[in-house]
């Protein structure tokens, strides 16, 4: 089924009070729902789910012979994409919470107000058609992936030059050569390693190590081991990760911190596949396949004489640049609710509509800390959530903290002035308000409230002016 025919699906009532039934029906369908079907026996609920799609139920919790908790838990597990609002007359916040964990979507108390129903059941249907679609794209990007797509699993996108990485990636997967991969800090360094582990078809593990901060010692010793007395307190010999890999891969993380030392010993493993544990005087051979990843800029470490040429020309046999989160906004929406979903998961909450003013927010901006800060926006914002509808306010006070101080902005606007980039003949200030308006309009999608957040006014003042130039228009 298309994710926007969801949205037509019949709403379920059940509940064995008919006039309640009736009520809410007509509600329902005077709010723009087509389609309402009631039941006033709980035992007719699956034969008719078996037979027939439904888009949310929203069900009483004290019936006679078989009780909504009952069959709530049935849903649930044989019908878990419909969503379940659950109604009861007991003000029990013990029974909304279990209600929650066996699999409800919202919890109403009756009388029901009109309102809430209608809110209630509106924000399930627009969670099952978000939900839908998240899935859909998660489908159509595996189709159109590369040949192996559950390599690519773990990593969300729609982007096409993530699919161009994916399909090198498939390429060089069963190369012996060392894979060195740039990209900046939170970019998806590790998952891009673990998905050419995939691939590559090696017998052994992924082992990962962050070598940056470690001296030479120390990262002979975690590399490489060392032979028994090589040092004090060396009371018996130790195998390093190299050892303990075997025919595995050895993920080395943050190598462009590595010490001059450290790059000679790391350039004759990847040379000849020999390596000497601290105190030995026999070499050792390893099997492992050697990839590296790095935010820094190596080139121009190279340049500055703080990285061995030798050592990056070995280690850029294959190379991988992965493009930062601002590159690549057509997968905002699709991780957003990734991370929401993952988030709600893991709290143990509900799931939560995600409003779609966000996704405006978000798509302004520059993410310094890359999809590691989007997900953790996104678990920050669920766990302060208190509702049903995600919040939009821990992301703006995340989002301000990375926006310039007014000394910066005031900086910015003299190196503006300063710069000469202005026509010959200067806007008008009515023109150049209209240029900013315009602009902040078309990145914040229509959305005023955005745009206002832009422009650094509030909503009402954006909307005053918005009046005054269409009377002026006129």
């Amino acid at each position: 089924m298309q994710c926007k025919d969801l949205g037509n699906l019949p709403i379920l009532l059940v509940d064995d009070e008919a006039q309640l039934l009736h009520s809410a029906s007509l509600v329902l369908r005077s709010a723009g729902f087509s389609e309402v079907l009631t039941l006033d026996d709980s035992r007719t609920v699956l034969p008719l789910l078996a037979n027939r799609p439904i888009g949310v139920i929203v069900l009483d919790l004290t019936m006679p012979h078989l009780s909504g908790r009952e069959l709530l838990e049935q849903i649930a597990v044989e019908y878990p994409e419909i969503p379940l609002i659950m109604m009861t007359a007991t003000n029990d916040l013990q029974i909304a919470v279990a209600c929650m964990r066996s699999g409800a979507s919202d919890y109403l108390l009756k009388p029901v107000e009109q309102n809430c129903l209608v809110a209630a059941v509106r924000r399930a249907v627009e969670s099952r058609v978000l939900r839908a679609e998240f899935l859909s794209l998660k489908e159509r990007m595996l189709t159109n992936s590369p040949h192996e797509p559950s390599a690519f699993a773990d990593i969300v996108t729609q982007s096409p030059a993530m699919f161009a990485i994916f399909r090198y990636i498939e390429a060089i997967a069963a190369s012996p050569q060392p894979v060195l991969i740039s990209g900046e800090t939170g970019a998806g360094k590790e998952l891009i390693a673990r998905a050419l582990h995939r691939l590559s078809g090696r017998a052994g593990d992924l082992v990962a190590v962050n070598v940056a901060g470690l001296d030479d010692t120390l990262f002979s010793d975690t590399l490489f081991g060392h032979a028994k007395g090589s040092f004090t307190g060396a009371e018996r010999a130790r195998d390093g990760l190299l050892a303990s890999t075997g025919d595995g891969t050895l993920f080395l993380d943050e190598i462009g911190d590595l010490s001059i030392a450290s790059q000679v010993k790391l350039l004759r493993l990847l040379q000849d596949g020999s390596f000497y544990p601290i105190g030995a005087d026999r070499p050792r051979q390893s099997r492992a396949r050697i990839i590296v990843a790095t935010h820094c800029d190596v080139r121009r470490q190279v340049d500055l004489g703080s990285f061995r040429k030798d050592l990056y020309f070995r280690l850029r046999t294959h190379h991988i640049q992965l493009p930062p989160l601002r590159e690549r906004r057509e997968d905002l929406p699709q991780l957003t609710l990734h991370f929401v979903e993952k988030a709600a998961d893991s709290l143990g909450k509900p799931a939560l509509s995600v409003p779609p003013a966000l996704f405006q927010w978000l798509h302004n901006y520059a993410f310094p800390g890359n999809i590691r800060e989007l997900e953790g926006m996104a678990f920050d914002a669920v766990a302060r959530s208190q509702g049903a509808v995600l919040s939009l306010q821990s992301f703006k006070e995340a989002i301000a903290e990375h926006m310039p101080s007014s000394g910066e902005e005031d900086l910015a606007s003299a190196n503006l002035a300063s710069s000469g980039n202005f026509p010959a003949r200067l806007p008008t200030l009515k023109e150049a308000e209209e240029s900013l308006i315009s602009e902040a309009l078309k990145r914040a999608q229509g959305n005023q409230g955005v745009a206002a957040g832009l422009l650094g006014i509030s909503r009402q003042a954006l909307n005053k002016r918005l009046i005054r130039r269409d009377a002026e228009s006129l």
